[in-house]
């Protein structure tokens, strides 16, 4: 339902105003002064604000005026005599919704009013969809519970602000496109292009044209010109998934492109510049492939002027209960509505190795909310497949870490876990402690004191941090 905020000093003009909007099946709320509802404005979220402008001591311009500032996407619809209309349009210039002139119509009334509270809708339905949108991008849907996602995520974030050229590798399923776009979403980028292609799924007679346009006439069907996907994706990016899949002819022209950032669209005489930060990504070793001869060697180092490894789901294990929460939330779409899971089914789960990897684990996840009755996935309602291949694992991988650290002061277990924390952001600046310092906001001294490692070198970091004499 939604809320009105009224306000006018005129009770006669307030109680009507009450009546035919309650009467629409609104949520009515009413003050008899500019400072009451500014007070509610503060307070509350309001969907429209009808307000009189000429009230004292604090007129409905200054209501106006501080609902933009608190509340700026709830329209304000002004209600002003005669003599005040100029004061009306000045508000409307500066973002008021609408304005009515004492004394009006009811019909004119509630037809603004309808007209404001599906203008509030939209803007909602806006927001939601740029949220969306933006979740869909960055590291809202990289889930990165185990040290080694924790370690990648580190990188990405490091990388992601240049323009360098990187080349995921990882087994199908793994998240590679995920990735791809947590680097865009994080990036100068983020605003323009992001587009995906599988080469694998383009056939070979058509790469070259898909990829780099073709004018009109080029070939037989190409009855107008095509701008291909290096234009589609300027000033973007262009994720290529399965490179490996791109023939060795192509290859050379694709090279081309990266080095020259231009394009020649099949059939024509001139190239136009082009502005596309480019990640690859392979299931297949690609090292493999420059040995065998099927992939040059010059584009391979081309692509992975920075590589980023993606571990399988089975030597993260870490990941998948988050994983499966991640994946519920998203298929069950109602944040109030809380789904669990069975002991039993976490053991399932945790205890399957999964050659499908994390598309394997989504789609079990769908499988079961496919199946559910109440608000707790069992292991009947899982793949047979899945539950049929399991294998029981220790609790310390199906529960979380109780058991493994079940004889540890608390004091003990902190430390293990700042020593485990350290390491990772050591890791994540190769080893850099100066750097890793700066990003813990610790002096060199007191990370020295944190690790272990030779004493000397704690002495001189020690003696570097202290003041001169």
């Amino acid at each position: 339902m939604s809320k009105v905020l009224l306000v006018d000093d005129e009770p006669r003009i307030l109680s009507l105003l009450q009546s035919l909007l309650k009467s629409e099946g609104l949520d009515v709320i009413s003050e008899r002064d500019g400072a009451a509802a500014i007070e509610r404005i503060k307070n509350e979220p309001i969907d429209l604000i009808v307000t009189d402008i000429r009230m004292s001591p604090v007129d409905g311009m200054e209501v106006f005026r501080f609902a933009r500032r608190q509340q700026p996407d709830t329209p304000v619809i002004l209600l002003t005599a005669y003599g005040a209309v100029n004061t009306a349009i000045e508000a409307m210039k500066g973002g008021a919704f609408d304005y009515l002139t004492k004394p009006f119509k009811v019909d004119e009334l509630l037809i603004t009013v309808r007209r404001a509270l599906s203008y509030r809708t939209l803007v909602s339905e806006r927001d939601h969809l740029k949220q969306a949108l933006a979740d869909s991008y960055g590291f809202a849907n990289v889930i990165a519970q185990s040290p080694q996602m924790r370690n990648l995520c580190e990188m990405v974030k490091r990388v992601a602000p240049t323009d360098t050229t990187i080349l995921i590798i990882g087994e199908s399923g793994t998240g590679k496109e995920v990735i791809a776009r947590a680097i865009h979403g994080t990036s100068r980028r983020k605003d323009q292009p992001f587009i995906a292609v599988n080469c694998a799924a383009i056939p070979e007679p058509l790469m070259e044209s898909e990829f780099f346009g073709h004018v009109k006439g080029a070939f037989t069907g190409a009855a107008t010109d095509h701008g291909g996907l290096f234009l589609a994706a300027n000033g973007g990016t262009l994720f290529l998934d399965e490179i490996s899949a791109m023939p060795l002819p192509l290859q050379g022209k694709f090279l081309r492109v990266l080095q020259e950032r231009e394009v020649r669209p099949v059939g024509g005489s001139a190239s136009r510049p082009v502005d596309v930060r480019v990640l690859a990504a392979s299931n297949t070793e690609l090292e493999k492939l420059v040995e065998a001869k099927t992939f040059r060697e010059d584009l391979y180092y081309r692509l992975a002027v920075i590589p980023l490894e993606l571990p399988p789901l089975r030597d993260r294990q870490e990941d998948i209960l988050p994983l499966v929460q991640h994946f519920i939330n998203r298929e069950i779409g109602d944040p109030k509505r809380r789904v669990r899971v069975s002991r039993e089914a976490i053991d399932v789960l945790c205890g399957y190795s999964w050659p499908g990897n994390v598309r394997e684990l989504e789609n079990a996840v769908k499988h079961a909310i496919a199946f559910l009755d109440d608000d707790e996935i069992t292991v009947d309602i899982l793949p047979t497949r899945i539950v049929s291949q399991s294998k029981p694992v220790p609790p310390s991988r199906a529960g979380g870490e109780f058991e493994q650290y079940r004889n540890q002061s608390l004091k003990a277990f902190l430390r293990t876990k700042e020593r485990e924390y350290l390491e990772q952001v050591l890791a994540g600046v190769n080893g850099d402690k100066e750097e890793a310092a700066k990003a813990l906001h610790i002096s060199l001294a007191t990370l020295y004191r944190k690790l272990p490692g030779d004493k000397d070198e704690k002495e001189a970091a020690a003696d570097e941090q202290a003041p001169e004499k």
